[in-house]
């Protein structure tokens, strides 16, 4: 007997869902959710192998997208990068993060575009800081939210396998400093010969250690050929400074300063073909020592000089770690795709290049010469005003499927396709789902993009304000507080304030303030930040420097005095501009506000430029989820 009781659920279910699209949605948004990809799930112990295959991936696509899981990003609302954040602003919170959480997840895919198929090849590498060369770096501790680490949990990370086979990194700074505290000689780079004359130190100085370096050689050459009493061969050495460096003789010249080492290197070069010269690195930086190393032919010196090579290599890459992944990016020069490129690549940088910038400008300028094109998706979803609010990519992908004709296959040709029921590193395959079908509605062809002066993306590329706004709608000085307003005021429009009681709504905070002062009897909006303070907008240039003198002097109207008498205080943008920079991070912004209010020099602090900053509803940030 047939049962007809699971028939008639899935009929009633495809009814329903057909009938409510809202149900709809929620059935792609989970048949998104629960694709499985093969996605390569890459430890320590199997890098190696791992980053050659990369390499070809890489080589072979048309784009790179990277996807990150930290540790954290923030820790109160308003540490979040906020709509009515100035790009300068927002890079301060984004530093910020990336200098106190860590990264534990980096995933990576290439992939290429081909007729109606998205052809991808998604990696994703674990990580963990952990100091290989017993250094003190790359870190002693970091912070850690534990709604991140829940997700990541929930998604099927394993700790253990983080920290005990997690793929560990040092930063570009960070290695040239490692290579100096591990005092290992190193290959002495090409010499380019010194313009300028020598003085009488500089050839006094180049006599004796040719001398003594010509003693030495001819001493190396006629005891292996005389029969010396051991004894004698061990004073021998002992006064020329004779040693071994592996099977072949050597010999060390000490040096007080760079000016030394190349005045040896030189000399070497010059007079000695048969000598191969090592850089001795001090503890405190600088050169300690030359060692030179004598070799008995040419084909000898080639054979020592390859040995070098080859060791310098393999200590690299044990040195540098994931960053090898960073590495091989960037050498591609092809386009990267994140979504949430401030956020990311401050992260990026941190971790994998240099302590973060003091400023936007030459963060831009320093990932600029590193990774040259990168693309936000959500700077791409502006660009199509109906996608609304969105807060994953899973809605994102739903959103333009039940609305747009895109049909995009995705293909994972992974030779080997896991069993376990892990979902780690899926996000980097919807963000290249995401960006495939932004630029196919922008009408971009990926099959053949080409990142020159004219291409489509060129416009889209290297934009890190949180809060994007089109360059043809650009005005120096306006500020967009609302996505769904035209309206744009100046950042010296806005003043911030806190003090009032807590429970109260922006509402009944702005019904508070009409008929405190005159000014508030034109136009302005009150929106709060956090339970602790609010940004009031006023749309009439001028009113809010009013306001802000009012609040300075003791002739106050009667409303406005006892707002004041209760605690009430007020700022313009510049002090929360100073919160952010000076990294005051106090869980409520009034108190913030307040440090800053007390830090702040009139005469010596910085004045703030009038920026351009535009609030979204539309960032995809995965910190929500």
């Amino acid at each position: 007997m047939v049962s007809l009781r699971p028939l008639l659920q899935r009929r009633l279910l495809s009814t329903t869902a057909s009938k409510n699209p809202h149900n709809h949605r929620n059935c792609n948004n989970n048949r998104i959710r629960s694709q499985k990809w093969a996605i390569k799930q890459v430890t320590k112990s199997n890098f190696s192998d791992s980053v050659e295959e990369l390499k070809n991936h890489i080589s072979s696509s048309d784009f790179v997208a990277v996807s990150l899981r930290k540790t954290g990003s923030f820790s109160a609302p308003w540490h979040r990068v906020s709509p009515f954040d100035a790009p300068e602003t927002a890079y301060f919170k984004a530093k910020y993060a990336a200098e106190r959480f860590q990264i534990l997840q980096f995933a990576v895919c290439p992939f290429s575009i081909r007729a109606d198929k998205l052809i991808a090849h998604p990696y994703n590498f674990h990580l963990f800081p952990r100091d290989e060369l017993r250094t003190g770096m790359p870190s002693y501790s970091f912070s850690c939210q534990t709604s991140h680490l829940m997700s990541m949990a929930r998604e099927g990370l394993d700790f253990n396998t983080c920290i005990y086979d997690g793929i560990s990194y040092l930063s570009r700074a960070q290695e040239t400093a490692a290579k100096v505290r591990t005092g290992n000689p190193q290959r002495a780079s090409h010499v380019i010969e010194s313009t300028s004359t020598p003085s009488v130190a500089d050839s006094v100085f180049i006599e004796r250690i040719k001398s003594r370096v010509k003693h030495w050689k001819n001493a190396c050459k006629n005891s292996g050929t005389s029969v010396d009493d051991v004894l004698l061969i061990s004073m021998r050495k002992l006064l020329l400074g004779s040693e071994n460096y592996g099977s072949r003789p050597s010999m060390t010249i000490d040096v007080c300063s760079e000016r030394q080492v190349q005045l040896v290197l030189e000399m070497l070069q010059g007079f000695f073909d048969e000598l191969v010269p090592l850089i001795i690195p001090a503890k405190g930086g600088g050169t300690q020592a030359v060692r030179v190393v004598l070799t008995i032919s040419k084909e000898d010196k080639d054979l020592l000089e390859s040995e070098l090579r080859d060791l310098e290599e393999e200590q690299t890459k044990k040195v540098r770690g994931f960053r090898e992944v960073i590495d091989l990016i960037s050498a591609s020069q092809k386009p990267v795709v994140s979504h949430n490129s401030l956020n990311d690549f401050t992260f990026i940088h941190s971790k994998f290049l240099a302590p973060l910038p003091s400023n936007m400008d030459e963060f831009k300028s320093s990932l600029r010469s590193v990774f040259g094109h990168v693309l936000d998706v959500n700077h791409l979803m502006r660009e199509i005003g109906s996608l609304g609010k969105v807060s994953s990519i899973p809605a994102a992908i739903s959103y333009l499927r039940n609305r747009f004709f895109l049909p995009t296959n995705v293909e994972v040709p992974q030779q080997v396709m896991s069993t376990e029921d892990k979902i780690l590193g899926t996000r980097v395959v919807w963000l290249c789902q995401l960006f495939t079908k932004l630029c196919s509605i922008l009408k971009i062809d990926l099959n053949a993009v080409r990142f020159g002066n004219d291409s489509q993306l060129v416009s889209y590329a290297n934009i890190f304000n949180a809060c994007f706004t089109n360059s043809q709608e650009s005005t120096d000085g306006d500020i967009r507080v609302w996505s769904n307003s035209r309206k744009k005021v100046s950042s010296k429009d806005l003043i911030f304030l806190w003090g009032f009681r807590n429970g109260i709504t922006a509402g009944m905070l702005k019904s508070m303030l009409q008929g405190s002062h005159e000014v508030f009897s034109e136009e302005f909006n009150v929106r709060l930040v956090d339970k602790s303070s609010a940004i009031v907008v006023f749309w009439q240039p001028g009113l809010s420097e009013t306001f802000l003198d009012a609040m300075k002097s003791f002739e106050l109207s009667e409303p406005l005095r006892e707002m004041v008498s209760e605690g009430l205080r007020a700022s313009g943008y510049e002090i929360y501009m100073k919160a952010c920079s000076l990294h005051l991070r106090e869980t409520n912004l009034a108190d913030s506000l307040e440090k800053a209010l007390v830090c702040h020099d009139s005469e010596t602090a910085p004045g703030i430029k009038p920026s351009e900053i535009q609030w979204s509803e539309m960032m995809i940030d995965f910190d929500n989820l």
